[in-house]
């Protein structure tokens, strides 16, 4: 039988390195009104942009997007992901000497966003080659006005999960998402129709910060990526000591889910392997990172996306919470001489945490920003 179209694309994608491959229609997506009432009760915190009338009329309308688009090829990239160990995945740093932090496992390597835009331009290249003509199309991994979640389990790529994850049956969550919106028909999936969760609530018993919610969405204000990526300012005081030594991202509810520990493999696409010194990183030796040093270890990296102010004030959480006393006198060097307020401020928490009233006392007599001097204060006010 001679192969179609959409067999070609679908064959050509999985040579490209994308595992899941699907098609469905420019239709509405089918929880869009999930998405508005989430918005409504502003669970997105800071995420301005995606409250914008633009970006949520082209959400409820890919057609808003490209009014040519006939179909949409949905597609899925895995990433190493270690093993997916429910103990591991809560970190600990009991045993060690020297304290370490946590990365989400799709930031151990290069940053998607370099990696999957040439590939989806040599399918669309591939596709008009294909049909010897231009085609009309637009492409996104994170980042165009789309609910790629729902599009991918239309295109029968998998459930969306309890932790808002879409999950494959047999390859588990480990997957960054891409789509192609083209203005040519090809063949659509069957949507997925089940769901595998049954009444399993691991993902939700795990969350540090319970931030999962019934209706299958996360309060962002919550999570603990957000916290440390998409928050620019202080993390709330009542949220630090529940996340635990991560410093980008997190991964708690996957590493626990029962189909990332059946089925995920530990290997990914080798463009998105792990580099040295990101994946655990020493949490005091972080601290010395000066501006430039940043910017030279994390070039490529999606830990970029945090800034070094924003790193480097998860990196003072995740030390306070990392019970290592010896580590204070490396907060105390950070409290006294770094220049952003904000990691200060985070250092003086992460001092009272790990019993550091002496250099919190000295700090108080030296330090001239109102916030810095009201997380000081608030340090000593804490019980010993």
């Amino acid at each position: 039988m001679p192969i179609t179209l959409t067999e070609a694309v679908k064959a050509e994608a999985r040579q490209l390195g994308f595992e899941l491959v699907g098609v469905t229609t420019p239709e509405p997506p089918p929880h869009y009104q999930v998405f508005e009432r989430w918005l409504t009760a502003g669970r997105h915190g800071e995420m301005g942009y995606l409250a914008k009338d633009t970006s949520r009329q082209r959400r409820a309308d890919p057609r808003q997007i490209l009014p040519d688009c006939r179909s949409i090829l949905v597609l899925g990239m895995r990433y190493p992901a270690g093993q997916a160990d429910p103990d591991a995945a809560r970190g600990s740093n009991l045993a060690n000497t020297e304290p370490s932090g946590q990365v989400a496992a799709y930031a151990w390597g290069a940053d998607y966003h370099d990696i999957l835009p040439p590939r989806l331009r040599a399918l669309v290249a591939f596709i008009e080659n294909r049909v010897q003509n231009p085609i009309p199309n637009r492409i996104y991994t994170d980042t165009g006005p789309v609910l790629e979640r729902d599009l991918a389990q239309r295109a029968g790529l998998g459930w969306i999960g309890k932790n808002t994850c879409l999950i494959h049956p047999r390859q588990g969550s480990f997957f960054i998402l891409a789509e192609i919106l083209l203005g040519i028909d090809l063949e659509p999936d069957l949507p997925f129709e089940a769901d595998h969760c049954g009444i399993c609530t691991r993902c939700i018993d795990a969350c540090p910060t319970q931030c999962i919610l019934p209706d299958r969405t996360l309060d962002a204000r919550r999570c603990i990526s957000y916290l440390t990526i998409e928050l620019k300012g202080a993390i709330p005081s009542d949220l630090r000591a529940q996340m635990g030594e991560w410093v980008f991202g997190c991964d708690v509810c996957q590493r626990v889910c029962p189909w990332n520990l059946r089925f995920a493999k530990p290997d990914g696409d080798p463009e998105l392997a792990p580099r040295p010194g990101i994946q655990r990183p020493h949490l005091a030796g972080e601290l010395l990172l000066t501006p430039q040093a940043f910017n030279l270890k994390f070039r490529g990296s999606p830990v970029q996306r945090a800034h070094r102010r924003g790193y480097l004030r998860n990196v003072t959480t995740a030390l306070g919470n990392a019970g290592a006393r010896d580590e204070t006198p490396m907060l105390a060097a950070a409290l006294a001489g770094e220049a952003e307020p904000l990691v200060r401020a985070h250092a003086a928490w992460a001092l009272g945490q790990l019993g550091g009233k002496s250099q919190l006392q000295e700090a108080l007599a030296r330090e001239a920003d109102e916030a810095v001097l009201s997380e000081i204060r608030s340090a000593l006010a804490k019980p010993s």
